[in-house]
C-alpha cells in the first residue's frame, strides 16, 4: 500500500502549482501551497509536512534562505526537495549546503517528482521525526545519541555532528568542503581538524563491528553505507 503524503509546495508559478496539485491529488496525496518564501516557511514551521517541495527563485525570501532558516528553526527534520531551473553543479551544491535533501531541475516529469517525494518521506518516517535509521544505525536526534546493532556509540560532540550530517544526507556523498561548511560555517579552523574527528568517528562507528559504514569516496568526499 502506497503511503499517502501531505506535501507542502512553495512555488510562485501558478501554472506549475496547478499541474502539481492535479498530479498529487490524482495519486491520493494532499498538497498545500504557498506562493512566496516567507509564507512557505511559516506554514512549514507551524504544521510540518511530510515533504517540502521548494522552488529556488521565490519572492520575499528565496529558496536557499527558506531552507537554511527551516533547518535552524524547525524542531524536526523536514525532507526538502528543491526545484530550480539552474542545473550547474555549483547551484546544486549551494542548495545542498543550505540543507536540501534532494534536487530536481525544471522541466521535470510529474512521475519523477512524485517518486522523489515518496523516497524522501520513507527516509524520514512520519511519527518518528526525532529518530533516523540507516541499516543497523539508529540516531536519536532528541537525545543526541546513536546506536549500531543496538549498542550505544560513545561519540564526542563533533563526531556525533558529523555522523548526523552524513545520516541526514544519506545516501548522498558529501564533499569535504560541504562537510566542513556544515560543521563550522565560515569560521573553519586553520588546522585540519576534520581528519582527526573522522578518525574518532570511525573508531566508534566501525571498529567494533563487522563492516564499515563510513565510506570515503576517493576524490569526492564521504558517505554512509547501509550494508557491506
Amino acid at each position: 500500500m502506497v503511503e499517502r503524503l501531505r506535501i507542502l509546495v512553495v512555488e510562485d508559478h501558478l501554472p506549475l502549482r496547478t499541474a502539481m496539485a492535479a498530479m498529487f491529488e490524482a495519486h491520493g496525496h494532499r498538497a498545500d501551497f504557498a506562493a512566496d518564501g516567507r509564507t512557505g516557511l511559516r506554514l512549514a514551521l507551524d504544521d510540518p509536512p511530510d515533504v517540502l517541495v521548494l522552488d529556488l527563485n521565490l519572492p520575499g525570501l528565496d529558496g536557499l534562505r527558506v531552507c537554511a532558516q527551516l533547518r535552524e528553526r524547525a524542531d524536526r527534520r523536514i525532507p526538502v526537495l528543491m526545484l530550480t531551473a539552474r542545473d550547474t553543479l555549483a547551484d546544486k551544491l549551494k542548495g545542498f549546503e543550505a540543507g536540501a535533501d534532494d534536487y530536481l531541475v525544471k522541466p521535470f516529469a510529474g512521475e519523477e517528482l512524485l517518486a522523489r517525494c515518496l523516497a524522501l518521506s520513507q527516509r524520514h518516517r512520519g511519527g518518528e521525526h526525532h529518530l533516523l535509521r540507516i541499516g543497523p544505525l539508529s540516531i536519536d536526534r532528541r537525545g543526541n545519541s546513536a546506536q549500531r546493532d543496538g549498542a550505544t556509540l560513545e561519540l564526542h560532540q563533533t563526531a556525533y555532528r558529523i555522523l548526523l550530517i552524513l545520516a541526514e544526507a544519506w545516501p548522498r556523498t558529501l564533499t569535504r568542503s560541504e562537510l566542513m561548511q556544515r560543521l563550522w560555517g565560515d569560521d573553519v579552523p586553520q588546522s585540519d581538524p576534520l581528519r582527526s574527528h573522522l578518525y574518532l568517528l570511525r573508531q566508534a562507528l566501525d571498529k567494533p563491528f563487522a563492516w564499515p559504514m563510513l565510506h570515503t569516496v576517493h576524490g569526492v568526499g564521504f558517505k554512509l553505507r547501509d550494508r557491506p
